[in-house]
């Protein structure tokens, strides 16, 4: 009994000393912000600011013609719309009590059938 409980602790002693020096080793060894590359050199920004610099410069050549328009496929298309009926806001406070008279669940029931309905061309 006493060479098992020798036995755990000498384990326990062991893990907790293998712990402490992988936390010793992580933390030493990334002491340098340079070697981590947390912090960012000028060299690396001004790069990245070049690309988005020429990103720009391609987007500004970019011209859009109306010619789509006047594509028969275009005239083709058909709008499917439906229109939104627009709905009260609600109450100005909605953590005040209820009234006392409520409305009826056939009221509130048709005025959401009438949500969405088609547009009449």
């Amino acid at each position: 009994m006493i060479s098992s409980l020798l036995h755990s602790k000498i384990a326990i002693i062991a893990i907790v000393i293998v712990i402490a020096g992988g936390m010793w080793y992580g933390l030493t060894s990334s002491s340098s912000p340079a070697s981590t590359g947390v912090l960012s050199s000028s060299a690396t920004d001004s790069s990245g600011d070049q690309s988005i610099v020429s990103t720009l410069l391609a987007l500004q050549s970019i011209t859009l013609s109306g010619a789509i328009f006047s594509n028969p496929a275009y005239a083709t298309l058909k709008d499917f719309t439906t229109a939104i009926v627009p709905e009260p806001a609600g109450r100005p406070d909605p953590f005040a009590p209820l009234p006392s008279s409520a409305p009826t669940p056939t009221a509130t029931a048709s005025q959401s059938a009438q949500i969405f309905q088609p547009v009449k061309k």
